[in-house]
This record gives structure tokens, sequence and C-alpha cells, in this order.
């Protein structure tokens, strides 16, 4: 039987921008994590000409993200749920705070990611590589959420592949580079693909393991830069013959999840 301990912890308050590490958290059957990926950057264009505040979930290729557009892990991003404040810095220079509560605080955080979009330039292959206004989406009482594949997932990955991924790379690896919600420790590098298909107990909750998560060149990019650093797609292919780490889950039953909590079958 595997066991592993919970070691890491982590929100995406807003879908492509900055993670926030958590002490705990709490997984609702069929909808993951209250306020992760709760909200998005929706471009404006001729799909989208004028979506409401909150729309249903939709592909990742309508929003800005870091795959597409790297430059965006420049940014330190953080958003206070008790004041729906969401708070931009670079270099540690308070760039923008603005309520996301509030008409004209999404509306300055729209124009504010609307043109610091003009500065970037996508990557390679981007799904949207058009510029065009950006419009922010969502809400933060918890029934929006934008994570990239539907139904709604939550995502594991192990310490121990990462060491072992950053041995081949020849680099140690910053966790925010994998954008997981759930970091664990005690298994053997690689040994979370083997949990594909069953059903564990992750604290006080029940989820079953769905997939290996197949990954974007989002894991290439320094997550404190935003420049793509280390080819660790082609590090993957060559050492081990695909491009996957970690896995994804949904959640059978309500339950909270601290650091220290067990993940076993």
């Amino acid at each position: 039987m595997i066991t592993a301990t919970v070691k890491q912890l982590f929100t995406h308050p807003v879908k492509g921008l900055t993670p926030k590490q958590c002490q705990q958290i709490f997984l609702t059957a069929g909808h993951g994590i209250k306020g992760d990926r709760a909200f998005a950057l929706m471009f404006l264009d001729s799909d989208n000409p004028n979506p409401s505040e909150t729309i249903p979930w939709m592909s990742k290729k309508y929003f800005a993200v870091q795959n597409d557009w790297p430059g965006l892990a420049a940014l330190d991003c953080s958003f206070d749920p008790e004041t729906a404040f969401l708070t931009v810095r670079r270099q540690g220079i308070e760039l923008l705070k603005a309520n996301t509560g509030l008409s004209e605080g999404r509306d300055r955080i729209s124009a504010f990611f609307t043109d610091y979009l003009t500065t970037l330039e996508p990557n390679p292959g981007a799904r949207h590589p058009q510029k065009a206004p950006l419009q922010l989406v969502g809400n933060s009482w918890g029934t929006s959420r934008y994570p990239d594949r539907e139904p709604v997932h939550i995502s594991i990955i192990s310490q121990a592949t990462m060491d072992n991924l950053g041995e081949k790379a020849g680099k140690i690896l910053d966790v925010r580079r994998f954008r997981p919600n759930i970091v664990v420790e005690g298994i053997d590098a690689w040994s979370e693909f083997d949990l594909v298909g069953q059903k564990l107990r992750l604290g006080d909750a029940e989820i079953t393991v769905t997939a290996k998560i197949g990954r974007c060149m989002n894991i290439e990019v320094d997550p404190n830069t935003g420049e793509r650093d280390i080819p660790l797609l082609s590090v993957l292919k060559e050492n081990f013959g695909h491009v996957n780490t970690g896995i994804l889950a949904t959640v059978d039953s309500d339950g909270g999840v601290a650091v220290g909590d067990i993940l076993q079958v």
C-alpha cells in the first residue's frame, strides 16, 4: 500500500498567475478547492466580445496564462480573500492594488493586465498569440472555477519526482514550475503514476486519481523571472520517454487537508 505525507499545499487564486502557499485547504466534492483558479483573465475578441463577470468553465485557450505568455510569471500577484484585494508587485515594487469585488477595481485589474501583455511576446505555438483586451472573470466566494480540464480536478506531485527530474536536468527545480495543489513526500519518484484509477484517502477527504499530467511549456519557465531557462520537456522525453509529471484527481467527498496529513489507498 502506498502511503505519502502532504508536504506543501497551494492554491492559484487567478489562473495563470502566482500560487499561494497554504497550511490547509478544504476539498469539496465536484468542485475541488474553493478559491483555486477562481479568477481568470479572459481575452475579449471575436470569440468572446463581452463576457459577464462570472462565466462557466471554458478552455484555457480563451485566457491569458503562463504557458502562452511566460512573462506573466515575472509578476508577484497576491489575493486576500478577506478583503477581496488583488495586489501586483514586481521586484518588490507595488504596481497595482484593486478590489475584485467592485466594478471599478475589476476594470483597473483588466486594464493593467491588458497593458502588461502588450510588453510581452507569446511562446511559439501559443493557443492565443494575439494581443487583445483582457477582462477579469470569476468571483471570490467560491462558485467559479477555471482549471485546465473539465471536470474540475486537483493536482498532486511527489517531491521525489521533482528531485529526480532536477537531477537529470542538473538543476534544483522550484515547485512553482509545476503549479500543483498538493506536494507529497515519502514515496518513490514517479510512483504516483501507479495511483491512476485508484480511490484514495487524502486528509479527511476521498479522491479518485484519474490521469497523469501531460506537461506544457510552462514547466520550462523560471517562476521568478518569467524567462524560459531549463528545457524540461526535452529532459523528460530524453530520459523518461514522456512529458508527464504528477497526477490529476477528482474529489469524491468533502474534507479538510493540512500539511502533514496522509495520502493513502
